[in-house]
């Protein structure tokens, strides 16, 4: 009995939660509810949804939960009906002890949107408790003289039930000395007091057993009893007497075991035995007893534990001063509990958001309270965070606070927060407590790949094994996760004739390139694409960069001549007057190559000649000129061949012939043989048939040539303009022709070869550009090599 009433006191203390209808709203209460104590698990209490007025499945999809004060949860809710049920039975007497009406608080908490509501539970008590006496035999000594109508306290009886289930009636056994009549006391309590109706006579009767019944007020009424045996004695005809009826005292909580609470003091007029007073607790509770000790000599009364303000806050009992012949007196100790700020704040956190997404402002993180069991300024409190956080506490409905974001939250800035919310009261001293909260962010694709280069530039050698990696491109996404995964891609060319998708290909995880095939650099000099980056987020978000591939050369082209012509035809004789002077121009070598760089650079040299030592090969412009005068000596009929070299590693070459016929003059139209100038008798006939025979063949063979160039190369019908001089025109294939500029002879370089006929003489002229475009420098160049190009040209 004296357990739950001591409970009932520390529920006292248990703080009210108000619950939220919005972040800044009012809350809102259900019920009251009631159910009797000791129902069954199961037992429907009520239909929330219905007193909240939501729709048939908003309570499931809102979140819907019952938030109870204590480790236990004596309420379930079913969100999918919204019945509010009994999760475990209820005892009144436990849960409140002596307090009426039993009520036990919950709130209704609804997470998405957040919105609290306060309800209450009244739990009806039932008489389930009879009513029982602390003390099973009473002994109470009464003089005999004492006078009719005299009242003897005796002790109670406790009932765990309240109300009308309480004790509400004493009765005693039929005697002819006594009647018991009820009395209330300051806590609602009754208790029995003796009544003397018929005087005493010890020598008659020295001792009375009656039987003290307390009945409640229950349907049956419950009962119990206890023996009362009165013991008839001596005159003393003074009871003790106290000071004053009632010790009013304050103590600190927390003061240590021994304090001195109090003394009290009651006087006796008797003398002897009958004016000794014995000091005693009358009746005490459980907690009583446990906290305060009596000194029965001399009054003093201590502590035997510490007494918590947040427990108990006052101590109410009767002392009781009891002289040696049985008489006793009473009076009142109130004793008050002091606060001490010996409690620090208490953080709840009723809601906690996940993560938090970014780029979205003002979102809610937390739902939290914030209580302090202490009173006054030792129970007030406030809550606050650090400033340089992006957080804001919004202060909400008692004790409660939001805690939202001031703006949006960047991931990549910083990926989580570890808040501390520190809840300080204003005691003294001040005592704090702090929590601390992590908010992870949540990443949202708002970063685009980036690549590490805008562009890139790689360089591959011609002729290279098909699937070469060429190079690499690399991207990186500040996004997590899928929106960090990056995938590469060729995209579509500016140009539709590009056939990029057979020249090159990427690896679409890791960026790296391949050429699928073996470029040619005289074909392919240089390719240009954009590659993408795309993220895997959705929306996706890509990036471009630019690309390109430099094809660098390999010696793999042998120089080509373009003159003389070696195509199989007759050969091109080049006529040389034996007058000429040394240095004189007999012809000049026209090669390219198709590669380019020093691979281009095209040196010549004769390799064979007829008569070594007649003619001379220059070695950076391939003009053949005579190295020395001429003798009627030398042969008529010179074969020379010329080597064409490059400057790669290894070298290609290339050769061309020459056929040199020397004259007296252009005007000559044979040559005649040393033996008919021996005989020119014998020589008459012969050299009829020669001139005859040599004309014919001349004629054929200019005839032949003319047609064949005019055909094969002339584009622009100057041969009548030019008195049936035949120009070879037109372009060289393009793969044979540096375009950089650094090859033997220029795409827009073409040279004339010219057989020129006149009345008695034939007249050779070399090589005249056609569209002379060279500059100056590479004249002056080769004037300065070759003293002799002025005159050469002029012939």
């Amino acid at each position: 009995m004296e357990i739950g009433w001591m409970r009932n006191q520390r529920q006292r203390q248990v703080l009210v939660f108000f619950v939220l209808l919005s972040l800044s709203g009012v809350g809102a209460e259900l019920g009251p509810y009631s159910v009797v104590e000791e129902t069954e698990r199961g037992f429907f209490v009520a239909n929330l949804q219905k007193d909240l007025g939501l729709g048939l499945t908003e309570m499931s999809t809102r979140g819907a939960r019952i938030i109870s004060q204590g480790h236990k949860q004596y309420l379930q809710l079913k969100v999918q009906t919204g019945d509010l049920l009994i999760n475990e039975k209820l005892d009144r007497e436990e849960l409140c002890g002596s307090t009426e009406p039993c009520v036990l608080h919950f709130q209704v908490l609804m997470e998405n949107p957040l919105e609290i509501f306060q309800a209450e539970l009244r739990v009806k008590d039932i008489n389930d408790h009879s009513p029982v006496f602390t003390e099973r035999e009473m002994i109470v000594k009464i003089p005999e003289n004492s006078p009719l109508g005299i009242a003897f306290p005796l002790s109670n009886a406790l009932d765990l039930d309240v109300g009308s289930n309480n004790v509400q009636n004493y009765t005693i056994s039929p005697n002819p000395h006594f009647q018991v009549l009820t009395h209330n006391l300051s806590d609602g309590r009754k208790y029995p007091e003796l009544v003397l109706d018929k005087e005493l006579d010890r020598e008659e009767e020295p001792e009375i057993a009656l039987t003290l019944t307390a009945l409640d007020g229950g349907s049956p009424p419950r009962y119990g009893s206890a023996q009362v045996r009165i013991e008839v004695v001596d005159i003393n005809d003074n009871a003790p007497k106290f000071g004053q009826p009632l010790y009013e005292v304050h103590i600190a909580e927390n003061s240590p075991i021994g304090s001195l609470v109090v003394t009290v003091s009651a006087s006796d007029l008797d003398s002897g035995v009958n004016g000794k007073i014995l000091y005693s607790f009358f009746q005490p509770s459980e907690d009583i007893s446990k906290t305060l000790e009596v000194n029965p000599m001399t009054g003093e009364i201590r502590l035997k534990k510490q007494v918590d303000f947040e427990t108990l806050r006052s101590y109410e009992v009767d002392i009781k001063a009891t002289d040696g012949g049985g008489l006793s007196g009473k009076c009142t100790l109130l004793l008050q509990v002091v606060d001490v700020n010996d409690n620090s704040p208490k953080v709840t956190v009723s809601a906690l958001t996940g993560p938090i997404p970014e780029n979205l402002p003002e979102i809610v993180v937390a739902v939290f309270s914030v209580s302090d069991p202490d009173s006054g300024d030792n129970g007030k409190t406030i809550s606050f965070i650090p400033d340089d956080l992006p957080f804001l506490l919004k202060p909400s409905v008692k004790n409660f606070y939001t805690l939202v974001t001031k703006r949006a939250l960047d991931r990549e800035e910083r990926p989580h927060y570890n808040i501390t919310i520190t809840a300080t009261d204003l005691g003294t001293p001040r005592l704090k407590t702090q929590h601390n909260i992590t908010v992870l962010v949540s990443d949202v694709n708002d970063n685009a790949p980036a690549f590490t280069q805008t562009s890139y530039t790689l360089f591959v050698r011609e002729n290279n094994s098909p699937a070469l990696h060429i190079g690499s491109v690399s991207a990186t996404d500040r996004d997590a996760g899928a929106n960090a995964q990056v995938t590469y891609s060729l995209l579509p060319p500016q140009d539709p004739h590009l056939p990029l998708a057979s020249l090159v290909s990427i690896n679409a995880d890791n960026g790296q390139l391949f050429a699928l095939r073996a470029l040619d650099y005289e074909a392919l000099q240089a390719l240009e694409f954009r590659v993408g980056a795309t993220d895997r987020g959705s929306p996706a978000l890509s990036s471009q960069a630019l690309v390109r591939v430099l094809v660098l050369d390999a010696n793999d082209n042998s120089p080509f001549v373009l003159y003389p012509l070696q195509n199989g035809s007759a050969p091109c004789t080049e006529l040389v007057p034996r007058a000429a002077e040394p240095g004189y121009l007999v012809s000049k070598v026209v090669a390219v190559d198709g590669d380019s760089g020093q691979n281009a650079w095209l040196s010549y040299q004769l390799l064979k000649a007829t008569e070594p030592g007649l003619f001379g090969v220059w070695a950076h412009n391939g003009e053949v000129r005579t190295a020395r005068l001429l003798s009627e000596r030398d042969a008529a009929k010179h074969r020379l061949v010329v080597l064409v070299k490059d400057n790669g590693e290894p070298p290609l070459s290339a050769s061309v012939t020459l056929h040199v016929l020397l004259v007296d003059g252009f005007s000559q139209p044979y040559l005649p043989l040393p033996e008919a100038a021996a005989d020119p008798a014998q020589a008459d006939p012969l050299t009829v048939y020669l001139v005859i025979a040599l004309a014919s063949v001349s004629s054929l063979f200019l005839f032949s040539v003319l047609a064949f160039v005019a055909a094969r190369l002339c584009r622009r019908g100057r041969a009548a303009s030019l008195g049936g001089c035949s120009v070879p025109e037109g372009h060289f294939p393009g793969h044979l022709v540096d375009v950089s500029g650094t090859g033997t002879l220029s795409q827009s370089y073409q040279y004339e070869v010219c057989l020129m006929g006149g009345s008695g003489t034939s007249e050779f002229k070399f090589l005249k550009p056609v569209i002379p475009n060279l500059t100056s420098q590479i004249s002056g160049r080769e004037k300065e090599e070759n003293p002799y190009f002025r005159n050469s040209s002029e012939i």
